[in-house]
């Protein structure tokens, strides 16, 4: 009968244990998952920034060219 208290008192421990363990883990999980969410978002907002700024180099190089053909004449 004592093997039987002393194995349930050690479960229940153990199962304390794990938990709060659990918890902390949690915690580190979430706070990483905000952190790539807060990345991916900066991300995302320089993926859609990219085609302006794409398409402004095209017009000052049209311009650059521009300015160099007139000086050439």
């Amino acid at each position: 009968m004592n093997e039987i208290i002393v194995a349930l008192i050690t479960g229940g421990i153990t199962l304390v244990g794990v938990l709060l363990a659990n918890q902390k883990t949690q915690a580190v999980m979430e706070t990483r998952i905000d952190e790539l969410t807060r990345e991916v978002r900066e991300h995302n907002n320089f993926a859609k920034r990219m085609p302006v700024v794409e398409e402004q180099i095209k017009v000052i190089n049209h311009r650059i060219e521009d300015l160099e053909d007139a000086n050439k004449a």
